[in-house]
């Protein structure tokens, strides 16, 4: 499906009545039929648009039942309750929904979830591994999938799927959701893995599991696992602590999670009872399509697709709960991150060091928070080599438009770290240059910006010669994205430290790596982190200030970071982006009771026409792109993750983006 509703985002929610009564089902499905009303009243308003919902394991008879499972009067009394919960709970607006309970089929008796929607029942999915060690005892009560006799099972009349491999296919919002129920997920072949490679795209797992310490946290991490490797979104409920009783304690854990990430959970024993989160289907599916080895089926099996269509959305505009960083590059906790991050950087360069037999590395200080980030690594680097610091070659080199402040930093922080200073001016050789392909110095124009940044290069590269050293790259992914290099200038190197570190990242890192510093590095460290970005090509300001900022010309490095991230990562286009990180910055404005007034939308747009135009116009320069370390998910190098002609257009990119609404 290419057109998604909502951008392929979609709500699910896990409801867990917090009050329950073992083998009472008419008490159950009342509890049941509360918690759905609440979710059918909120998406008739507009609300909500959830669209996905998912009960507990055996949720209308209880789950801890016992032997009174052997019993017809409960199996018989939890029929007559799927049917008036069926009947109760159809809605316009009424969401995909699945319950649990037990079934009768061919003499056995089996665990089922039951997928519901519009007052019609879907299917039928038996659970596959029935545990039978230490303080579970259901094969004493219930037969795994496997022993069923046929795919079909007739109750009051009408013949339903009888299966594990039934598929729920909602034509409206893209997701394909396959079940598994509890004990499924924590079998060594997940049923759900089968699921994922025959076309889901979300898993419900309808569970009871028991708490004992420690549990919460792996019972957490497998849910979270198994969703990075079936790339998928992944929907856990499990029974509430009503279930509790003679030796097992339940907590109503519940776990919502997206390829690798837990969007939401419940707080355990807090009895909450709507879990809401929300899917991004786009990018589960970009994921996939962009893994080569993810459809390598060993195992071919048969399944049965349902297909269905949800209620439309209240509104096409797009809406959504779930607040993204509006920095998403920039880890919640960059502290401990930031330390790992440059433990790449480092191994990267040290190796490279020691493989090529050498001890010198050359690299341009402005300064500025790139070249500052660079040089940190590379005395780790050295630190790491067990190399002598003299043998990093540091060297300023003011220019036209350098100022007292970043000439200052650059020396204080090359002294601090006892490498070897040099300081080069190179005005009189960009006048003599100027001169020679006969410019006027005057007109300050792209020439007489790019002059300076190959005199430079030159000067690196032929001091890297003469020390036999390397020159170490301080460009970051930011300005490889958007070409903001001179070729054959900044934009090379003999090894690029920071080609995978966005500029967002970059203050953050070096800010981080400043708290552990002594007082005179910290406090140089923080001053460049406080400096405008700019390449201090063009004269200072009267008062001797920078004149030339970046983001005055390129527009804000936040949102050509948010940009890259997404389209990079998740492949997704214009509109979906700038409605997020839209979205990102209402919701954050609200929740810290900012008048919504002060996002700049015109803005938004205008920055992000300037990304795609200069990304596309500007792939040459990525194509001889140095070697470079690559830390995250996101890199550009020609190399491996990012093959692209120099040539390509940004057209459609640029319409998506005028069909904006604002």
């Amino acid at each position: 499906m290419n057109d998604f509703i909502n951008n392929g985002i979609i709500e699910v929610a896990t409801l867990t009545p917090k009050s329950v009564q073992i083998g009472n089902p008419a008490y159950n499905v009342d509890r049941m039929l509360e918690l759905i009303n609440d979710v059918n009243k909120k998406n008739s308003n507009g609300e909500r648009q959830t669209r996905i919902v998912v009960f507990p394991e055996l949720c209308i008879t209880g789950y801890t039942c016992g032997d009174l499972f052997n019993h017809s009067t409960l199996i018989n009394s939890a029929i007559n309750e799927l049917f008036r919960f069926v009947e109760k709970s159809n809605n316009e607006f009424n969401p995909i929904m699945f319950v649990g309970m037990p079934l009768r089929k061919d003499n056995q008796l089996f665990n089922c979830a039951i997928p519901i929607h519009k007052g019609k029942i879907l299917g039928i999915i038996p659970k596959t591994y029935i545990p039978n060690y230490s303080v579970f005892y259901e094969s004493r009560n219930f037969k795994p999938s496997f022993d069923r006799i046929n795919d079909e099972m007739t109750i009051r009349g009408v013949t339903y799927p009888f299966t594990t491999n039934l598929l729920i296919e909602d034509e409206v919002s893209g997701a394909v959701i396959g079940t598994e129920v509890c004990e499924d997920l924590w079998g060594p072949i997940p049923v759900s893995s089968y699921h994922c490679l025959h076309g889901a795209n979300i898993i419900v797992n309808l569970s009871a599991s028991n708490e004992t310490i420690g549990k919460s946290d792996y019972r957490r991490d497998l849910v979270r696992m198994h969703s990075a490797r079936c790339m998928c979104g992944y929907i856990y409920a499990s029974a509430t602590s009503d279930e509790s009783t003679t030796d097992n304690a339940f907590s109503g854990h519940c776990i919502i999670a997206e390829n690798g990430y837990v969007i939401s959970e419940s707080i355990f024993f807090s009895n909450t009872e709507i879990t809401y989160g929300e899917i991004d289907i786009e990018k589960c599916i970009n994921d996939r399509t962009m893994n080569s080895s993810y459809m390598i089926i060993q195992e071919k099996k048969e399944y049965k697709c349902i297909n269905t269509k949800t209620f439309e959305p209240v509104s096409h505009k797009f809406k959504s709960n779930k607040e993204l960083s509006v920095l998403p590059f920039v880890p919640h906790n960059i502290d401990s991150r930031s330390e790992e991050i440059m433990n790449i950087q480092i191994t990267g360069l040290a190796q490279r060091l020691k493989k090529i037999h050498c001890s010198n590395a050359v690299i341009g200080i402005s300064g500025g928070l790139d070249s500052t980030l660079a040089l940190i690594v590379t005395v780790e680097a050295f630190k790491l080599n067990n190399y002598d610091m003299k043998g990093i070659i540091g060297i300023t080199m003011p220019g036209f438009g350098t100022t007292s402040r970043t000439l200052e930093n650059s020396k204080k922080l090359m002294e601090a770290l006892n490498v070897t200073i040099l300081e080069i001016p190179i005005r009189d050789a960009c006048i003599q240059h100027y001169n020679d392909i006969q410019h006027n110095i005057d007109i300050h124009d792209i020439t007489y910006e790019n002059g300076q940044a190959r005199e430079r290069t030159q000067i690196l590269m032929d001091m890297a010669n003469k020390y036999n050293g390397i020159v170490v790259g301080t460009g970051d992914l930011s300005e490889l994205a958007l070409g903001w290099c001179t070729y054959n200038g900044d934009q090379m190197s003999m090894y690029g430290v920071n080609a995978s570190i966005p500029k967002t990242l970059v203050r953050s890192i070096v800010k981080s790596y400043a708290k552990k510093q002594a007082d005179d590095i910290k406090d140089t460290l923080l001053d460049i982190c406080d400096t405008p970005i700019s390449p201090e090509l063009l004269p200072p300001n009267p008062d001797g200030t920078i004149a030339q900022k970046t983001e005055d010309a390129i527009g804000s490095y936040a949102v050509h970071d948010f940009v890259l991230y997404y389209m990079l990562r998740y492949g997704f286009g214009p509109k979906k982006i700038y409605e997020l990180y839209v979205n990102s910055l209402e919701l954050q404005a609200v929740r810290k009771g900012v008048n919504l007034d002060i996002i700049d939308k015109q803005s938004i747009l205008r920055d992000m026409r300037t990304f795609y135009k200069r990304f596309f116009a500007q792939q040459f320069k990525r194509s001889c792109m140095p070697d470079g370390i690559k830390v995250g998910s996101v890199s550009l190098s020609p190399r491996g993750d990012w093959r692209m002609p120099s040539d390509a257009s940004a057209e459609i990119w640029l319409k998506e983006l005028d069909t904006v609404e604002i």
